[in-house]
């Protein structure tokens, strides 16, 4: 038997690498859950070239999204600051890569100052054969069934911010998954959804056996989508305001400013990363900026605090100035950020037409 498979939580081809203990995962009030390919590490394995290119790389070579790995420091850093300075910081990987190379990736993670809560796999090299090729770069079904997995070892009323990308229908599998566990949908209506997604057989058997065993409650607090295959953002306003695409990393690290989950200072250290070690200039930060105000995405106020502070920093040009005038926020809860005055899409709708894809 593979060494890894001792160490394992096996349930068909999704794979649990679990490092924290039952207690720590059902604590948790709020946690962070990240799909490692293209969202937090450059991974190309769309091909059995790239595939092979990735098993092979060593730890230190594997390449974070530009400013990924400042980020997730940085809301470690502002979580245990929050939780009276705990060493400990609630995050899990979700990664299409297959189980053996789970050792480089959590050492890849560990050399980064991270020390994930568990890591979910794809054994996907059983796809390695003509008949199932296509198999390996599907991933809504291995993603909705980790993600329930995981659901199952949460506590009840735990919040998650998640993180994806556009180049594997994170958005989707992130609404879904949302929509499951709030029971938005009836038994027949998620049956034709998962089969238009070709989840069919014994995962969708064992993606609506988990649902009945959840709370029926929402988990999901927002969602943000990497652009990495530069979709046009329009695409997303189906999914609610909650679902946010991002250019980059420095605008995640915006809102998450605006929604006081980062300090001015952090989102700093996420600039500076990206310019200093990824060649982002700071008319690639300007543009950045000018975008969310535009989107109606940050608000007049944030704008008002965060701008000083980037001219300061030298990210910005002194006299940079939007070209538009942000729009005040209109609701907010605790530090949390909802609504811009004039924006009327809902943060989460009622319905989301999955059967048609317009992008």
């Amino acid at each position: 038997m593979a060494e890894w498979r001792t160490r394992a939580e096996i349930t068909a081809d999704v794979v649990f690498f679990k490092y924290a203990s039952d207690q720590l995962e059902s604590d948790a009030e709020e946690l962070f859950i990240w799909d490692l390919d293209k969202t937090y590490l450059d991974t190309r394995f769309e091909t059995l070239k790239g595939l092979y290119h990735t098993i092979l790389e060593k730890a230190f070579q594997k390449r974070n999204v530009p400013g990924t790995g400042a980020l997730v420091r940085a809301l470690r850093n502002s979580w245990q600051e929050s939780h009276l300075g705990r060493v400990d910081f609630p995050i899990y990987f979700i990664t299409a890569s297959p189980p053996q190379m789970e050792k480089k990736i959590h050492e890849k993670l560990n050399l980064d100052g991270i020390y994930p809560y568990g890591i979910f796999f794809k054994d996907n090299l059983k796809n390695l054969a003509p008949k199932r090729f296509w198999r390996l770069t599907h991933q809504i079904g291995f993603k909705l069934q980790a993600l329930l997995q995981l659901r199952l070892h949460l506590g009840e009323n735990v919040r998650q911010v998640l993180w994806g990308d556009d180049s594997e229908s994170d958005a989707v599998i992130y609404n879904l998954y949302s929509d499951i566990c709030a029971r938005r949908h009836s038994e027949r209506e998620t049956r034709d959804i998962l089969k238009s997604f070709r989840v069919v057989g014994n995962q969708m058997e064992t993606i609506l056996r988990i649902q009945n065993e959840l709370p029926e409650n929402d988990p999901v607090e927002k969602i943000y989508i990497n652009l990495a295959s530069d979709t046009d953002p329009e695409y997303y306003t189906k999914f609610g305001r909650r679902t946010l695409p991002s250019y980059n990393t420095f605008q995640t690290a915006l809102d998450l400013f605006q929604d006081g989950r980062l300090t001015k200072e952090q989102v700093g250290r996420v600039a500076h990363d990206m310019r200093e070690n990824f060649s982002y200039t700071r008319d690639e930060l300007e543009k950045s900026l000018d975008d969310l105000a535009r989107r109606a995405i940050i608000g007049k106020e944030t704008v008002e605090d965060i701008m000083p502070f980037l001219k300061e920093q030298n990210l910005i040009y002194t006299d940079f100035e939007l070209t538009c005038e942000p729009k005040p926020i209109s609701s907010k809860v605790g530090k949390r950020v909802y609504e811009l005055e004039g924006t009327y899409d809902p943060w989460v709708p009622d319905t989301v037409d999955y059967l048609h894809d317009y992008r």
